[in-house]
């Protein structure tokens, strides 16, 4: 899906299928849904996940927790978390 197609999307009343839950979120977050946004990301380690779920909370004014995202990578890059 290219930015004119998911702009497109967002006169739908539910987002395309297929997308991604971190996409999703932002599809929600597009129609001012934030709560559903964030719900589709809450409990999601992905980096893509992090990131959105960092964004709606920076875009909300509400805190994130910045270790959170640093853990994650940590964890990725480094499987058995000896790093």
């Amino acid at each position: 899906m290219n930015r004119e197609e998911f702009k497109t999307s967002l006169a739908q009343n539910e987002p395309p299928d297929g997308l991604s839950a971190p996409l999703a979120a932002l599809w929600w977050d597009a129609k001012q849904d934030w709560t559903r946004a964030h719900a589709l990301v809450d409990e999601l380690e992905t980096l893509d996940a992090i990131g959105v779920r960092a964004y709606l909370h920076r875009k909300g004014g509400t805190s994130f927790e910045r270790g959170v995202l640093v853990r994650t990578r940590r964890a990725q890059i480094s499987p058995d978390h000896t790093r």
